[in-house]
């Protein structure tokens, strides 16, 4: 069963950039994304700095791996949902770092719409925040990751779309 049912309900964040791309090509080429390069540190969320366990493309429901954080921390990310071409959805469980203290999980979801000949591609985080803290969360931790992730996204699929 997934960590987060929809419709949404927990604190959530979400970027959107433009690629001159058709979604069937740009899908791809986000899941397959190192993560790595895209995740760096910034403010208080820490860099990835190496992907455990991945076998093959990320591309087929079930798939899981670790990603190693560099604050010494791991998360299990899971992939949840694929539809090539549409979109494609992860969860992120087992933090071992100080988001543990904050959340159960993450459900992470990206969405692309064909717009004339390109793309528009949606990065949402929805967060599942432990008891008594989804005000901070949602007043803190959200806000701050929505800044994060609309640099970490635009720079991405910049250089994805090139």
């Amino acid at each position: 069963m997934p960590l987060i049912e929809r419709p949404r309900t927990g604190p959530s964040a979400t970027a959107l950039a433009r690629s001159p791309l058709p979604p069937e090509r740009l899908l791809p080429l986000v899941a397959d994304h190192p993560l790595p390069r895209m995740f760096d540190r910034w403010g208080p969320f820490p860099a990835v700095e190496r992907v455990d366990g991945q076998d093959g493309a990320w591309d087929a429901v079930g798939k899981s791996r670790t990603l190693r954080l560099g604050d010494g921390g791991a998360v299990t990310e899971t992939l949840v949902e694929f539809e090539a071409g549409r979109c494609f959805a992860y969860e992120l469980t087992g933090f071992s770092d100080v988001f543990d203290r904050l959340v159960r999980g993450v459900r992470g979801d990206w969405g692309f719409e064909p717009d004339g000949t390109g793309t528009i591609a949606r990065w949402t985080w929805e967060f599942a925040p432990r008891f008594g803290r989804g005000l901070l969360v949602r007043l803190v931790v959200a806000p701050l990751w929505r800044i994060n992730m609309q640099r970490m996204m635009t720079a991405a699929v910049r250089e994805l779309s090139r």
